[in-house]
């Protein structure tokens, strides 16, 4: 075993999560590299040490230059707002450190751009964080369909819907200004990931983005709402198969709407995230009178299960997903060889998101890259 030192930028939300993911992944998955907690980067001087102390890091700072110029600071996890994102992969990339970036892997495409050529020229391992594709459930999808268990995929529909600003007179924050903070740039990733995972690559689309309340409380008064609150299109996958997805903040009801159905020539997959830890599987040749979806509850022969649980059905959470993440990002540091989400598969997301926003204002089908 071999230590590998650690430095977060961002000690929030993802910050924490990261944080105890690389405080656990050695017990639960034996990794070959342990994390090593050498620096974790926030907003203010305060507010990191306040991170430090509580994720048990060994210094803190309030500029992320020092921490991705650190000598003990060997691989780098950014968690911090998209807007920071490429400035700080590029400065890694350039010291030959390895980098784990949130999604989306940039504010725009542009950045996603030019971060996929850092991190390509400098042969540097590199990883973007889509962590809900890697609940066994969604695992075991991936391997049904691409085993061919349910023949040729001819139709997916995806969504990610929460509800945290389905009531108007919710006050206005960061979430709602900046196109990065919108559904498109927050939520739609995810799903577009998850349909690139479990359908592959998309080849034309067509879309609506909106903003349904288009003010909100603020601090002095009323504010305008400057990004979209929820998004919708249809795609042809370069598979053949249709698809369609929805995106929206404003889903009333929805708390993790993360959930697809996927139609095959010999059956059919349906998952749902608030539902995480099954899968629900259709398959044509069962007998007539057996015929129909079953529930098939995750447990230790399902991928990434058994290292956190021995008994089937108990379950994974949220925070396994992250976990499994740190997993992979130490095994491809490790072997020098990429492990999928790459920097290059995060822009394609972007690539998508780009293409729906294209669609919707100029209100056609567009070609994805084009």
């Amino acid at each position: 075993m071999t230590d590998i030192g650690i430095g977060i930028v961002g000690g929030g939300y993802m910050g924490k999560a990261h944080s105890v993911a690389m405080q656990a992944v050695g017990a639960v998955f034996n990794t070959r590299l342990r994390p090593k907690m050498e620096m974790i980067c926030a907003s203010s001087p305060a507010s990191a040490e306040k991170y430090r102390i509580a994720y048990g890091f060994a210094r803190a700072t309030d500029d992320w230059k020092v921490l991705v110029n650190d000598p003990k600071v060997e691989a780098i996890v950014i968690a911090s707002p998209q807007s920071t994102h490429r400035k700080i992969a590029q400065a890694a990339f350039a010291l030959g450190k390895p980098v784990f970036c949130e999604k989306p892997l940039g504010a725009s495409l542009e950045d996603s751009e030019l971060m996929v050529k850092a991190a390509e020229e400098s042969g540097v391992t590199n990883m973007v964080g889509f962590n809900y594709i890697r609940t066994p459930a969604s695992q075991l999808a991936r391997n049904l369909i691409a085993s061919g268990e349910i023949g040729e995929v001819t139709y997916f529909r995806g969504e990610h819907t929460e509800d945290f600003y389905a009531d108007p007179a919710t006050p206005a924050s960061w979430r709602t200004s900046g196109a990065a903070n919108g559904t498109m740039g927050d939520l739609a990733p995810h799903m577009i990931n998850g349909a690139l995972a479990l359908i592959g690559p998309i080849a034309s689309l067509i879309a609506e983005v909106e903003t349904v309340h288009t003010t909100r409380p603020g601090k002095s008064g009323t504010e305008a709402v400057t990004n979209d609150d929820q998004g919708q299109l249809m795609c042809r996958f370069e598979n053949g198969a249709m698809g369609h997805l929805f995106f929206s903040r404003i889903a009333t009801g929805r708390k993790m709407g993360y959930a697809y159905e996927i139609t095959g020539t010999k059956g059919a997959i349906r998952f749902d995230q608030e539902d995480q830890n099954a899968l629900w599987v259709y398959k044509m040749d069962d007998p007539t009178a057996q015929q129909g979806f079953k529930k098939i509850l995750t447990g230790p022969a399902h991928p990434d299960y058994e290292p956190f649980c021995q008994g089937p059905g108990h379950g994974t959470g949220y925070q396994d997903q992250i976990i499994i993440e740190a997993r992979d990002f130490l095994t491809a540091i490790e072997t020098k060889k990429p492990v999928w989400p790459t920097f290059r598969d995060g822009m394609e997301v972007n690539k998508i998101v780009a293409a729906a926003l294209r669609s919707s204002e100029e209100k056609t089908w567009v070609q994805v890259g084009t």
